[in-house]
């Protein structure tokens, strides 16, 4: 194709990232063919269907496919056929039983897309992957494309956040291409034109550092979350209010208060298995000590869903075993139905295991919950699932659950205790309805 072509695009793997990014470039004018192998997902995509949860996607779906510019296959063969730039996206879970990042997933799209690579092509990764993938992958491209060297890897991270997956795809902050070619760069910015004409910022880099941009940021994120909520620990040593220290300190420019919000922890599909697997490359190749702090980081979150289970226990006398417990989210976060690694989740189920009659309810996530952890009872409702609870506690914070009103709940509840799990709700408003509310890092 001439250089000065509109690139057709086509997303290997059809899971989160690679629904999103395929619909999304579609919808800005690109022809678009997404690949995946299991049959019933595409069945779903190319039916109209988003097969989990993203506020204004579907609607971006009906409209991608309504233009013709969006189809799907489960055909490698058809897909490198088609496609002059070949988007990554398929997942690199953590291995089980290790801390490493799974590239099973990686290397069987890869070695599935190059055979049937013919012409001059380029690969872009978009999937998080350990330092030193991308020129592995080279070489292994090299080796079973029938074009060879015409064929060439490319990286190019994601940033999405979960809940606004849409608006980070059509207007990212920043885009990072990890080239070895002028050739790979022009491509890369044929095939985000539209959004580079937005003025979005662009980082020209080698592979290794594209690579390494996504982890190193959800590291930096994850230890400014696990920053505040160690902070929290002392507050409640000393009797110190975690949230008034939170503000005093957002209000320094030098830290600003995103992500610096006390609480249950983070969780999902991305930044736990992200600083694991970050810490594991780096000891693998020697240099474990500069990121040995990753490792405290893990264990500073993991603390606040046990210490959640304290604050529960406390505000019931010292003991679970018994009493009524609502539970207010599952999802690892609003606006997803994603239930990895949940701290919500894990902390119902930690009370469900020592006793306590526990009921979840989540506006997007109970399908994946009752899948997932079908021991646990489920309700229809925030006010359903607290009828007649003993305590009530909100876990994912949900703008469902902070437009509760107190004397709401106070009519359907068997007792006012409440314990704020995401430092959601005006702690001033609950304590003058007569509620005993608890916090984590609140006195």
């Amino acid at each position: 194709m001439k250089q000065t072509e509109t690139p057709r695009l086509t997303v290997i793997g059809t899971g989160y990232l690679g629904a999103t990014h395929a619909i999304c470039m579609a919808v800005l004018g690109f022809e678009v063919l997404a690949m995946d192998v299991d049959e019933r997902k595409i069945a779903r995509l190319a039916g109209g269907e988003v097969p989990f949860f993203e506020p204004g996607l579907p609607e971006l779906l009906t409209k991608a496919l309504e233009s013709g510019r969006l189809r799907f296959t489960t055909s490698f063969a058809e897909a490198g056929a088609f496609g002059d730039v070949h988007f990554l996206c398929v997942g690199t879970p953590q291995t089980p039983g290790s801390d490493a990042a799974d590239l099973t997933y990686v290397d069987a799209a890869v070695r599935g897309l190059a055979p049937h690579l013919d012409r001059r092509a380029l690969i872009a990764g978009k999937s998080t992957v350990p330092v030193g993938t991308a020129a592995r992958l080279t070489g292994l491209v090299h080796e079973l494309a029938p074009a060879g060297t015409d064929v060439e890897l490319a990286w190019n991270p994601e940033f999405l956040r979960e809940g606004f997956a849409v608006d980070d795809t059509m207007h990212p902050d920043r885009l990072v291409f990890g080239v070895a070619s002028d050739w790979a760069y022009e491509r890369l910015t044929a095939a985000f034109q539209p959004i580079l004409e937005q003025g979005t910022p662009v980082i020209r880099t080698d592979l290794a550092t594209a690579e390494l941009v996504k982890v190193a940021a959800n590291s930096f994120l994850a230890t400014k979350i696990s920053y505040i909520n160690a902070m929290a620990e002392v507050c409640e040593a000393v009797g110190a209010d975690i949230k008034d220290l939170a503000d005093s300190l957002a209000l320094d420019d030098r830290i600003g208060g995103k992500f610096l919000k006390p609480g249950l922890g983070f969780g999902g599909g991305c930044l736990p298995k992200d600083i694991r697997a970050f810490a594991h490359r780096a000891e693998e190749i020697g240099v474990g000590q500069a990121v040995a702090f990753l490792r405290e980081v893990d264990a500073i979150n993991r603390r606040r869903r046990a210490r959640t289970v304290d604050l529960v226990r406390e505000l019931l006398g010292g003991q679970i075993s018994g009493y009524r417990i609502a539970c207010w989210g599952a999802a690892f976060k609003p606006n997803s139905d994603d239930i990895r690694d949940a701290p919500a989740l894990d902390v119902a189920r930690t009370m469900h295991g020592l006793g306590g009659h526990v009921r979840v309810f989540d506006p997007a996530a109970l399908d994946n919950a009752r899948r997932a952890f079908p021991e646990l009872r489920y309700g229809e409702s925030a006010l359903d699932v607290a009828r007649d609870a003993d305590v009530v506690v909100l876990l994912t914070e949900w703008a469902d659950f902070r437009e509760i009103e107190p004397d709401a709940l106070a009519e359907v509840v068997r007792s006012k205790r409440i314990v704020d799990g995401r430092h959601a709700l005006d702690a001033a408003k609950w304590r003058a309805a007569g509620w005993e509310y608890r916090a984590l890092g609140r006195s």
